[in-house]
């Protein structure tokens, strides 16, 4: 793969606040731009990466990008923008990669206040206590946790309540059939209730319409992403979109 060559890189879709329309957070995504074969889509290198184990270097490069940028960011001014990044259920089942990770959290001198490891459900189905173990050790250096793509896996949500997790990122394939399917919508607005009740911060991923964004602020949610807001942009113009909303 392309991790040698350097063709990876990050860009960074904005999270906004649904009520002030300020922009709060980033969350960092991997593109590979090879120079033969164009923008590969993560859909198609991430599964490649986790069959051959490349995961594990391809994921510490992502968390020493994202850090990196996240220092120059603070440096600039920005150092109140959150930095989301994307955790594999492989990175935290393996004890000694979850240590490199830890060692790179530790390498760098940023705000980790202001740092969000997001994690997928299908983490929490697989050793509950070693898992629990693990995200605690994130949680000692300040970094908050958010269970992505919520709604689509399998975790029990006695589960939810014991893990230290602090936000809850709606999946896309909820927000997609607002206003126009009434079990979707039903279950989103049970979601936002639900996390509420628990305390959870709610983003909302994949806001495509104005119908959409109009539901998710009558109903409460806090965070919202999607095409509608700002697509994903190289760190300089997502710099630049920041510094004008300011």
């Amino acid at each position: 793969m392309g991790i040698v060559r350097d063709e990876f890189t990050l860009f960074y879709q904005p999270e906004y606040n649904l009520d002030t329309k300020n922009i709060i957070g980033v969350e960092a995504l991997v593109r590979w731009i090879s120079p033969k074969r164009g923008m590969i889509p993560p859909d198609v290198f991430i599964p490649l990466a986790e069959k051959t184990d490349i995961i594990y270097e391809l994921e510490r490069m992502i968390i020493c990008k994202a850090l990196e940028q996240k220092r120059i960011w603070e440096k600039e001014g920005l150092e109140h923008i959150e930095l989301s990044i994307n955790l594999s259920s492989k990175s935290i089942e393996s004890e000694d990669d979850f240590r490199i990770i830890e060692n790179i959290i530790s390498s760098y001198k940023v705000d980790y206040s202001t740092i969000i490891f997001e994690i997928t459900e299908s983490v929490v189905i697989t050793d509950f206590n070693m898992v629990m173990e693990r995200l605690n050790r994130l949680k000692a250096h300040g970094i908050r946790l958010a269970l992505d793509d919520f709604g689509t896996g399998y975790s029990s949500l006695v589960h939810l309540v014991k893990l230290p997790i602090d936000i809850i990122k709606i999946d896309r394939s909820f927000i997609k059939s607002i206003p126009y399917s009434n079990e979707e919508t039903s279950i989103t607005k049970n979601i936002l209730a639900m996390a509420h009740d628990l305390n959870y911060r709610v983003v909302a991923e994949g806001i495509e319409t104005n119908a959409q964004l109009e539901y998710l602020t009558q109903n409460s949610c806090e965070g919202g992403q999607g095409f509608l807001l700002c697509v994903p942009l190289p760190s300089e113009q997502v710099s630049q979109v920041i510094k004008e909303k300011m």
